[in-house]
């Protein structure tokens, strides 16, 4: 798979002699994406947290700004913490029937994971 850089990527300098900054440069196109695009997985974890649950929306394909609103959407609607990590999001609590209803109105195609 391709890597695409971006101006904001934090790549300063290579030490690969053949590598040219230009050539991987790309624009995405990120306004033909639509929320029906991603079929999300919505679980609840308990593992190596405590015992502390943890509501995880997992398998989001859309670009990387997008990801990030979404994650402070849902943490702003539930009220608690969370963090977006590893294309994740992550929601303090167990917030599963809120966070469904919330990504089925805006579009996306949710399934629930795990028991």
């Amino acid at each position: 798979m391709a890597k695409r850089r971006r101006n904001n990527d934090g790549l300063v300098f290579s030490t690969n002699s053949s590598m040219s900054f230009d050539d991987e440069i790309q624009e995405e196109d990120d306004s033909s994406w639509t929320p029906s695009d991603c079929k999300l997985y919505v679980s609840l974890d308990r593992k190596q947290r405590a015992g502390k649950p943890v509501t995880i929306v997992e398998d989001f394909n859309g670009p990387a700004s997008e990801l990030l609103q979404l994650g402070k959407d849902l943490k702003v609607m539930c009220g608690v913490g969370g963090t977006v990590k590893e294309g994740c999001v992550l929601i303090q609590g167990d917030h599963r029937d809120k966070v469904v209803s919330r990504l089925e109105k805006d579009g996306y195609l949710v399934k629930l994971k795990g028991g």
